[in-house]
């Protein structure tokens, strides 16, 4: 049933908005932190998100046969639409880290220079903010599947 895979795509917009979110509170929290269990100063990482395959249909769909009605050609049947969003990977980003001059802090070098995060908080969020807006419009999307769900079901018990 196409609401079905509707509801599966929000999901899953869903689950991949909130992983970019604890990634770049992650950034935040570690905007100053020198020492990592890796070694040298926190890298700020960066979450690519993509196109989920398509799930293969189950049977005669109802929007296929809404495009065989409506006259439409076979590619444009066959493609249905996406199959949600996915999580392509979680990268460091590769902005240089920057210098700070703090002598007395304990992983200064020889000259007082402190290597720091290259992370900068008004830019994470902005980054947050987005990721929640995305967030909020897929829990809309599911929202009004499931309305539509609920009613087709009333429509049924009539």
């Amino acid at each position: 049933m196409e609401l079905f895979r509707a509801m599966d795509t929000s999901a899953s917009a869903l689950t991949a908005q909130r992983l970019r979110m604890e990634v770049t509170a992650a950034n935040l929290a570690n905007a100053e932190s020198t020492r990592t269990p890796e070694g040298g100063p926190y890298r700020r990482r960066v979450v690519r998100l993509g196109e989920r395959a398509p799930q293969p249909p189950r049977g005669e769909s109802w929007g296929r046969s809404l495009a065989l009605a409506a006259g439409m050609p076979a590619r444009a049947q066959a493609a249905g639409g996406g199959g949600g969003t996915r999580v392509l990977s979680i990268s460091e980003d590769g902005t240089p880290l920057r210098k700070e001059y703090r002598p007395g802090h304990p992983d200064a070098d020889a000259s007082g220079y402190v290597l720091m995060p290259s992370v900068n908080p008004a830019l994470e969020m902005v980054e947050l903010i987005a990721a929640s807006r995305a967030y909020e419009a897929s829990l809309a999307a599911l929202e009004t599947t499931k309305s539509m769900v609920q009613r087709t079901l009333d429509l049924g018990r009539r």
